[in-house]
């Protein structure tokens, strides 16, 4: 039986420095939250004493900021993710849209299985806007929220025909690239063919859970993360790698699970988990590396993730392309875009968002870029939403410049 670790992360290591509250982009940018570190350690310790009702909990959207700069290495986000999940067993949810937001696996499964289900849906979020019911149901009447592909991206992999190499990875697409942006896995599948690398699906894997963590559902992240935590392990023993495309999975998967619970063989599967562009990095450090590309003349800018950042990997979308003959980019390295997941689809919390990264938008928007990089999608939306300017996946980049 699998044992949560949840009473294993100690709140009495924070020494109150209040580091992490002058980090904190939500703090900054609204009263309604006291900083991460109240919320977080601080109360932590009060609610092992009496009941504390902390509404302010709310406010926290899980980017991860106060975890990276805490000097103890609590992690604070985590513990605000756990009091959050506590608080919502004996209060009423704020939105409607909370359970639809933390649970959006469901809806694509659903819209991918119907014969144009996703051309409907995505008129129905247009109209819906446009009547006001988007906000009926709690979702900010400006936020722009992601389109659903006609086909799933796993649907598509079927259909690739892969050459086989010694070298095996299986890719853990999530939500958001299987439902919709697909083509940022078949970019992924031919980059790596390119670096002679074959790849591999589970159909079996669910959503990482992110989403519904950062929605206070962590008793529904648990169920899967028993699956996927399960399921990794056996790649692994079976000699592959396992690379993510997407930020947010890649920490959910490779630390968050190990801070929120405790199934057999976490930490062994963790150990041979990549961010997909720093695969590419690694194969580049032994030699391995395709650098034939074409000529890019493109001006480009970089954000690099909250949820990247924490990882502790570095920038190896920007180690590998600068390596692109010709192209310009430049990294923003100005914090968090403010959409933090589904944080900024949220009624009361969209302009709270668009307040985080307003510095990110003048950035872009002052570079003259004509395109943004990301590896997060919910990033890249954001980035489009702010500055007008189009956001692409860092494979995406090196796709076009290998010619596939």
């Amino acid at each position: 039986m699998a044992i949560n670790k949840q009473h294993a992360i100690d709140p009495d290591k924070c020494t109150a420095c209040t580091i992490c509250i002058t980090a904190c982009p939500v703090t900054a940018a609204t009263r309604k939250f006291r900083g991460p570190k109240m919320t977080g350690p601080a109360l932590t310790r009060l609610r092992k004493l009496v009941s504390d009702d902390d509404p302010m909990l709310d406010y926290c959207s899980n980017c991860k900021t106060c975890d990276l700069v805490c000097p103890s290495g609590v992690p604070i986000s985590t513990l605000n993710m756990i009091a959050k999940n506590e608080y919502y067993k004996t209060h009423p949810r704020k939105s409607k849209a909370d359970d639809m937001l933390a649970h959006s696996e469901k809806m694509g499964k659903l819209i991918t299985a119907l014969p144009l289900g996703s051309t409907f849906a995505n008129l129905g979020m247009s109209v819906g806007k446009s009547f006001g019911v988007m906000g009926a149901m709690g979702i900010a009447q400006d936020a722009k929220m992601p389109s659903y592909a006609s086909e799933s991206f796993i649907s598509k992999f079927k259909k690739i025909k892969q050459t086989p190499y010694p070298r095996k990875v299986v890719f853990f697409s999530g939500c958001y690239i299987n439902y919709n942006q697909p083509e940022v896995g078949t970019d992924l599948v031919k980059v790596y063919q390119k670096n002679k690398i074959e790849v591999a699906i589970d159909e079996n894997f669910v959503c990482c859970g992110s989403p519904m963590v950062s929605g206070g559902y962590i008793d529904d992240a648990r169920v899967n993360a028993s699956k996927n935590a399960a399921l990794l392990k056996s790649w692994v023993d079976r000699g592959y790698d396992i690379v993510t495309a997407c930020t947010s999975c890649g920490l959910m998967l490779k630390q968050e699970y190990q801070e929120l619970f405790d199934f057999e063989g976490m930490a062994e599967y963790a150990a041979h988990m990549y961010d997909s562009i720093e695969y590419l990095a690694k194969l580049h450090d032994d030699g391995q590396f395709d650098t034939d590309f074409a000529n890019d003349n493109t001006k480009y800018i970089y954000h690099a993730p909250c949820h990247l950042k924490v990882q502790a990997i570095g920038r190896p979308s920007m180690e590998l392309l600068p390596m692109i003959p010709g192209i310009d980019i430049e990294e923003a390295d100005v914090g968090c875009c403010g959409i933090s997941g589904s944080y900024g689809f949220k009624a009361d919390k969209h302009e709270i968002a668009m307040k985080v990264g307003s510095k990110l938008f003048n950035r872009i928007k002052n570079s003259h870029a004509k395109l943004g990089v990301c590896e997060c999608g919910t990033c890249r939306l954001q980035m489009e939403n702010g500055s007008g300017v189009k956001a692409i996946h860092p494979l995406t980049v090196l796709r076009q410049a290998y010619g596939l």
